[in-house]
Order: C-alpha cells, then sequence, then structure tokens
C-alpha cells in the first residue's frame, strides 16, 4: 500500500503545528514565583518548586484551622494560670462565671487576666459566690 502525504510535504495530513513553548513558560512563571523565597533549588527549578507550593498551599490550609486551637489553648492557659492564683481551677472558674451570668470568651477572658489582675481578681470572686449558692 503506497503511503499519502498532503500537499505541504509534512507528516500531518492538513494539521496546523502548535507551539507550546509560552504556555509552557507561563504555567512555570506563576508556579516560580510562588515560591519567591523559598531556599535553595525549591525557588529555581520548576520541578522541586512545584512540589513545594503543592506541600505549603496544604499547608497554609491545614494551619490556619490549627491556629485557631494553638489559640484556644493559651487562652485556657492563661486562665487557669490567674484563676489558680485566686484559688480556683479553670472549670470551676468557668463554671461559676456561666452560673453568675457572665458572658465572656476565653480569648476576652484571657487578655483581662494578663493586663489587668485585680479586674480578674473580681471575676474570680464573682464565680466562687456563685459557686457556693
Amino acid at each position: 500500500m503506497k503511503r499519502v502525504r498532503d500537499q505541504s510535504g509534512k507528516g500531518n495530513a492538513g494539521m496546523p503545528r502548535v507551539k507550546r513553548g509560552v504556555t509552557a513558560r507561563r504555567r512555570h512563571k506563576r508556579i516560580l514565583r510562588l515560591t519567591r523565597g523559598f531556599w535553595g533549588g525549591r525557588h529555581r527549578l520548576y520541578r522541586t518548586a512545584r512540589e513545594a507550593v503543592l506541600h505549603s498551599l496544604s499547608y497554609s490550609y491545614r494551619d490556619r484551622r490549627a491556629r485557631k486551637r494553638d489559640f484556644r489553648k493559651l487562652w485556657i492557659t492563661r486562665i487557669n494560670a490567674a484563676a489558680r492564683l485566686g484559688g480556683l481551677s479553670y472549670s470551676r472558674f468557668v463554671s461559676g462565671l456561666r452560673r453568675s451570668g457572665f458572658a465572656v470568651n476565653r480569648k476576652m477572658l484571657a487578655d483581662i487576666a494578663v493586663r489587668d489582675a485585680a479586674t480578674f481578681a473580681q471575676l474570680v470572686e464573682r464565680a466562687r459566690a456563685h459557686l457556693q449558692v
């Protein structure tokens, strides 16, 4: 069987040639822009940079959620330390405040505990009074 060629003398009958250099360069530059400031080949070499970007994006997503947990833990630790100076544990302090109808979130309580010991001492007394009722 005889092979038929198109008129242009090229192998693909009538299909235009697609040059993809611009597309690839654009994709590479986008990734390398995201890795600015990374160490070593992670900001220079496309393959390693792509891997680094995938990891960094997943870490940032995960750690935005972890940050909320970490701060809540920190606030509870600070409240506990300040409440124990007043002679109450954290759980008894929070329970007493809740029974007294005092509604302040842990972030605010921790801030009061760190910045204003006198006010926090009043809160401890208020909680203690409502625990004995």
